[in-house]
């Protein structure tokens, strides 16, 4: 295979401002308008639970989205407000593709091409809807790339100290960063420039980003380090569900954005691994498609690698580089097609009354997480104000969403603050010494037995019109006369890495 020499320019070509701002405006509409179209989403709810019991680490994640949830839950109490944040997040990554492909030298064409790829890009889209660790993640790599690839033009080593914050921030919302920076080093002994790897910046930018975490990794070791156990459960997670690991790739490929984005990802990974200066970004790619692959990762953990791969496709399309007939792909109606069938499948535009009527419509399957939760609330609050026993009750439920909807919307209808032994929830709260019964919401309460002296089926979880949920018909049990303290039992019940 020939070898091409990209060296990197002198200087760039202006900023394309118009064309990037009506691309990202073209964006920010249906995320504004689905933003608070449904409701909270379960991960949602449980930062906000999270965000209550605020902590320098938690078992499923470090504590940056908890305190973002805790700050915008504080602006106003809505799915909008919390989701302010993750549309910013997004609209900002479509700018820095397009900063990308300006610094790899591509002019207006290419910088509109980068930013419209991200646009049309199903995961993108669908994360600009939900403050998530996989919406916040893959724009502080997007932050740390644009860093990298003005630093290879410029060797400017004040932007290698910004990667290193930047690299600290990323490292609170999520510890995959520290993959990217091992592969990435790896690349770069490899196939250099290992100039790199002898910058004083680099390694003052390290510093920074280790000592900023050193108060999460005390965390981490005084309970146990149990974020290595949701590494092994995740792993499991994947394992179980259909195709395991060999749906990775094509995962990838298809949120990537179809056609569009599939295609030019794979064209931008081809490019990068042809150029002298850029193939440390393209060996990246593929060690951390390699070592995800191996530990059996969620395919979207690859994301933040996307917009560098884009906009070195970009920067090929405008110098037109590839054979005629092949640059259909950077023609409107492509983009108009991916545009189409991206909305209906990343974002709540079903009318809730079509989803309950009809649903098999193909409606984003984490839709049907937002439905139903305050209805769910008031069913179990129902339920509760039925026991003769209820100061000495506690409410428990099976999964860490359900506790997180019954703490937002359950405690002003006179439940007690819910506890959980599911993930993350199973520190944040214990059930107090004053109650002997529970009741527990969720599919099987085979862990209660043996612990209790009896346990009963009281009902089910009814969100009347707000279906389809995830929540409705959930079984409600009471367990009564617990047999040992809440201290000796509470480590018997939880699971954190299920």
């Amino acid at each position: 295979m020939g070898v091409t020499t990209a060296p990197a320019p002198a200087g760039v070509r202006p900023f394309a401002v118009k064309p990037v701002a009506v691309v990202t405006g073209v964006m920010a509409i249906p995320l504004l308008l689905t933003a608070n179209r449904y409701g909270y989403f379960g991960d949602e709810l449980y930062f906000l639970a999270a965000g209550r019991h605020l902590a320098w680490g938690y078992v499923d994640q470090p504590p940056l989205l908890p305190l973002l949830a805790k700050a915008m839950d504080a602006l106003g109490h809505s799915p909008f407000v919390l989701r302010i944040p993750a549309m910013l997040a997004m609209l900002g990554a479509i700018a820095l593709t397009a900063l990308i492909a300006r610094e790899l030298g591509g002019g207006a064409k290419a910088q509109t091409l980068a930013a419209a790829t991200f646009g049309v890009s199903s995961l993108f889209l669908a994360g600009g809807h939900y403050l998530a660790t996989s919406t916040v993640d893959p724009f502080l790599w997007t932050v740390l790339l644009w860093l990298l690839v003005r630093w290879l033009r410029t060797r400017a080593d004040g932007l290698l100290v910004w990667a290193g914050v930047v690299t600290a921030i990323a490292l609170y919302t999520k510890f995959l960063v520290g993959g990217f920076w091992l592969a990435a080093g790896v690349a770069v002994l490899a196939c250099g420039p290992r100039e790199l790897l002898r910058r004083p910046g680099l390694w003052l930018g390290a510093g920074i980003a280790v000592a900023a975490l050193v108060p999460t990794l005390l965390w981490q070791a005084t309970h146990g380090w149990p974020q290595l156990g949701m590494g092994a459960a995740i792993s499991a997670e994947v394992e179980g569900t259909w195709g395991g690991r060999v749906t990775f790739v094509p995962g990838a490929l298809v949120t990537a954005g179809l056609p569009v984005g599939a295609v030019l990802l794979g064209y931008g990974l081809w490019r990068l691994l042809r150029s002298r200066e850029l193939r440390f970004l393209g060996c990246t790619v593929v060690l951390l498609t390699v070592v995800f692959l191996a530990v059996n990762g969620r395919f979207y953990y690859l994301a933040g690698m996307y917009p560098v791969c884009w906009a070195a496709a970009s920067v090929a399309l405008e110098r037109g580089e590839p054979a005629r007939w092949w640059r259909w792909i950077a023609t409107w109606p492509c983009y108009a097609l991916s545009a189409l069938l991206v909305l209906p499948l990343s974002l709540p535009v079903w009318p809730r009354a079509w989803l309950t009527e009809h649903p098999s419509l193909p409606a984003p399957a984490l839709a049907f997480a937002e439905i139903g939760s305050p209805e769910a609330a008031r069913s179990v609050a129902g339920a509760f104000a039925r026991l003769p026993g209820r100061d000495r009750t506690a409410v428990v439920t099976e999964t860490y969403w359900e506790a997180s909807a019954l703490d937002r919307y359950g405690r002003d209808l006179g439940l007690p603050e819910p506890a959980s032994g599911n993930r993350g929830y199973a520190t944040l709260v214990v059930p107090p010494e004053s109650t002997t019964d529970v009741l527990f919401v969720g599919e099987d309460p085979r862990p209660l037995l043996g612990h209790f002296a009896g346990l009963r089926p009281i009902g089910k979880v009814d969100t009347g019109d707000a279906k389809p949920s995830y929540f409705d018909g959930v079984p409600l049990w009471l367990a009564t006369g617990r047999a040992e303290p809440w201290s000796e039992l509470w480590p018997k019940l939880v699971n954190t890495h299920t």
